[in-house]
């Protein structure tokens, strides 16, 4: 079945109602190849149809978090991205002086995983996250200045 029927079929089973616009943000969504911001899925809607806004993009992405079927984080300037839960555990690091986007091995998370729930009987969503810090490019720019 392909990835975005999984998605409406979990929502329906789940006692969510299925517009057509929530059906075409699904199909969008799981269809997108990274991650994407609500303004992207909703350019992307709205060349389909114009009983599309905003609002109901973000909510519909609001209830896969809620539900578990995506996850959302922070990249960069404030601005947030969705991805399917299907895209698998990552970790993201966000360089603060020229914004580049490095993927790191998920393995790091795993050691504090543990111990948050050792300590604090704490379990935290670790499956999608992002560290801001800086790049080697720039430290090293930044250490010859």
């Amino acid at each position: 079945m392909p990835h975005c029927q999984t998605l409406l079929e979990t929502l329906r089973q789940r006692g969510y109602r299925i517009t057509p616009q929530r059906e075409m943000i699904l199909e969008a969504f799981a269809h997108s190849v990274d991650h994407v911001t609500a303004e992207q899925l909703f350019n992307s809607v709205s060349q389909r149809t114009r009983s599309i806004n905003i609002a109901t993009v973000y909510r519909t992405l609001d209830i896969l978090v809620d539900e578990g079927l995506a996850t959302r984080v922070d990249l960069r300037d404030g601005q947030v991205f969705y991805t399917t839960s299907r895209h698998g555990e990552h970790i993201h690091l966000v360089c603060r002086h020229c914004g580049v986007v490095i993927k790191a091995d998920h393995q790091f998370i795993d050691s504090l995983g543990s111990q948050l729930i050792t300590e604090y009987n704490f379990s935290a969503d670790l499956e999608h996250i992002s560290f801001t810090g800086v790049c080697a490019r720039c430290r090293e720019e930044f250490v010859v200045q």
